[in-house]
C-alpha cells in the first residue's frame, strides 16, 4: 500500500518540479512617472476640470487671453495629482459663470509658471530659465 502512495506521489512531484524549474518569461516596458503617479481619483479631477475647459464660455475666454484650449487641456493632462485636485476644487467651488474669470485666471498662472520653468510653450513671450 505504501509503494502505490509513493509511486503516486512520485508521478505527480516529476512534471511538477520538471515544470516549476522552465524559465518563465516576463516582459518588461518603461513605465513613465505620470503614468505611474495617476490615480483614479486624480484622473477623475482630471476629467473634470478638462471638461470645464471644454465649456464654450470657458474657451472662449481663454482664446480672448490668448490660449489655446487644447494646450491648457493637455497641461491639465500632465499636472501632479495635487496640482489638479486644487483646481478641480476652484472649479467645483466657483459659482456657476461668476468663478471663471477666477479659475481661468488660475490657469493662465500655471501656464505661466510652467512656460517659465520650461515645462511648456504656450506663451511666445515668456523665456525658459533653463
Amino acid at each position: 500500500m505504501t509503494q502505490k502512495i509513493y509511486r503516486a506521489v512520485a508521478c505527480a512531484l516529476i512534471p511538477a518540479m520538471t515544470l516549476g524549474s522552465l524559465p518563465l518569461q516576463a516582459q518588461a516596458g518603461i513605465v513613465g512617472t505620470e503614468q505611474a503617479l495617476v490615480t483614479p481619483a486624480g484622473q477623475a479631477d482630471r476629467d473634470r476640470v478638462s471638461s470645464f475647459l471644454a465649456r464654450e464660455d470657458v474657451r472662449q475666454e481663454l482664446m480672448a487671453q490668448g490660449v489655446n484650449t487644447d494646450d491648457a487641456i493637455a497641461r491639465v493632462q500632465a499636472m501632479s495629482d495635487a496640482e489638479v485636485a486644487q483646481l478641480a476644487q476652484r472649479v467645483d467651488k466657483a459659482p456657476a459663470g461668476a468663478g471663471v474669470v477666477g479659475v481661468l485666471f488660475t490657469v493662465f498662472l500655471i501656464l505661466l509658471v510652467t512656460d517659465i520653468l520650461g515645462f511648456t510653450k504656450v506663451y511666445p513671450f515668456t523665456r525658459p530659465i533653463r
